[in-house]
Formats: C-alpha cells, structure tokens, sequence
C-alpha cells in the first residue's frame, strides 16, 4: 500500500521539483509536502495528520540531516515515520551514521530524473523501507 503523505525535507529547490514530479508520476493521490530545513521540518510534523514516509536530505543550512533524526528520535510520537535519506553523499561515514540515528533507507540522489523516478517508486511501492536492515540504494 502507497504512503498516503510523504514530507520530503530539502533545501534544493530544484530537487524539490524532481521529487515531487516524480511522486505524480507513481501515485497523483499522494500528498507530498516540502520543508526546506530540519527546523521547517520539525515545524510541519507538529501538524496532523503526520506523514507516513520522510524523505531527508543532509546538508542543509539552519538544521542538517542528522540534526533532524536526533532530534526527532527522542519523540515517541515519531517513531512509526520511516525516515529515508535523500542526498549526494556516498560518503561510507554518512550511511553509517545515518544508520545509527534510525534511518531505514539511503539513497543517494540520481543524476536524472527517470532514475529518481525509477528509485522513488520502487521504495514506495515495494515498501523497501520497512525492511529490518536498513536500505542502501
């Protein structure tokens, strides 16, 4: 089953587009909101109703990556939101890290669209996310 809202949290505008155009494509009835740092980030998920999926990115200005899964890793509230990195790191230390903080999912940004897209609906349809380990793509 589709997640029925996904919250992606990205600076990059351009990004942002892609991603969402890419979400369209797999399922139009997903709500997709954008946060463009942690702090945004934080700030919707004080709304309901929550989202089922986060797509995080790790170099942002104001809040990063990391500083958003520690944060929300201390709130309960929080804990059935798989959370998938979405950056351009490959970097080995970045996964790892990633992992310890409670991620379910890395995958590092495609360079074009159809990959992004082709990615993208293979996590959200398969629900690869829900996998015991987490997942490097």
């Amino acid at each position: 089953m589709n997640p029925e809202k996904i919250l992606l949290i990205d600076d990059d505008h351009d990004d942002q587009l892609f991603f969402l155009d890419a979400v369209r494509d797999i399922d139009a009835t997903i709500v997709c909101e954008v946060a463009n740092d942690g702090i945004e980030g934080i700030e919707k998920l004080k709304k309901d109703p929550l989202p089922d999926l986060i797509f995080l990115d790790l170099n942002m200005p104001y809040m990063n990556g990391f500083d958003f899964l520690l944060l929300i890793r201390k709130e309960q509230r929080y804990d059935d939101i798989p959370i998938i990195i979405f950056t351009t790191s490959s970097h080995q230390r970045d996964i790892d890290t990633s992992r310890e903080l409670g991620a379910r999912a890395f995958l590092t940004k495609p360079n074009n669209f159809n990959e992004l897209a082709k990615k993208l609906a293979f996590l959200i349809q398969n629900e690869f996310f829900r996998l015991p380990e987490m997942q490097i793509l």
